[in-house]
């Protein structure tokens, strides 16, 4: 399967926008890992604004970014990965359950579903294209790519992938445990366009060994978030190298993603 990358959104430790983080996934600067600050959207009204969770507001950063990055429009179908939502409103919602009254905030139950980052994107940009969300666990972006990337290709446009993951709070992170924020964004298109920067050809590979991050800091996020198996395909294409990534998918398998840019 073929498509065209035409958009990045990067969120992650020491990596507070694509434009920034491109230079140490590059190996041209030191990777120099910093706390990640989320701020709220300014695409949403101020009521949603003051809801936003901290995966929403990942979510919505690099869909953003990545947009703006292509030049696209916002109102593209869209698919959202991430491994287990918002664990913080999750437990919140657990502790809840535990007491006697059991009285559950609407707010932390809208924000509980798995597709609520789709639907604040939707109602920030006042999109109707088709929004799919999705987990796969620590497979959640290959599962993600191969979704975005059949859609794409099934439709014959374009289409925004985002994949996201935020660390739980200490009452799940005891038995699912993320080191840091991280997302990615991509805008892919079935066709070549003016916008198109690299070409993306995916393919099932056996089993095997995954890409890893060059770097060992950035290493320890691929591995510390699922989001963050993104990064080795990141950095092929921050250094604008022709390459061939392996990503973790499940059964064992690998998702093949070769890489080769275009010239501008």
């Amino acid at each position: 399967m073929r498509v065209y990358l035409e958009g990045v959104g990067l969120r992650g430790p020491g990596m507070p926008d694509w434009a920034t983080g491109r230079a140490s996934l590059a190996g041209v600067a030191p990777f120099a890992p910093s706390e990640l600050r989320l701020e709220a959207p300014e695409l949403l009204a101020a009521a949603e604004r003051r809801r936003a969770t901290a995966s929403v507001k990942l979510a919505l950063a690099i869909c953003a970014e990545a947009v703006h990055d292509a030049g696209a429009a916002a109102e593209l179908p869209s698919v959202f990965a991430s491994s287990g939502g918002d664990g913080a409103t999750i437990a919140a919602i657990l502790e809840v359950l535990a007491t006697p009254g059991r009285e559950v905030s609407p707010t932390r139950f809208h924000n509980s579903v798995h597709n609520a980052p789709s639907g604040y994107w939707s109602i920030a940009t006042g999109s109707r294209a088709a929004a799919t969300s999705l987990c796969a666990y620590d497979f959640s972006f290959a599962a993600g790519l191969l979704e975005a990337v059949t859609q794409a290709l099934v439709a014959g446009g374009r289409v925004l992938l985002a994949a996201y993951d935020t660390p739980n709070p200490p009452v799940l992170d005891a038995v699912r445990h993320i080191v840091c924020a991280f997302g990615a964004a991509f805008v892919l298109s079935a066709q070549r366009t003016p916008a198109s920067r690299a070409e993306l050809r995916l393919a099932f590979a056996g089993e095997g060994q995954a890409t890893s991050a060059q770097e060992p800091g950035l290493e320890a996020v691929r591995l510390g978030n699922p989001a963050a198996r993104a990064l080795p395909l990141l950095a092929a294409l921050a250094a604008g190298r022709r390459d061939e990534i392996y990503v973790e998918h499940a059964a064992g398998r690998l998702l093949a993603v070769g890489v080769a840019p275009l010239p501008a």
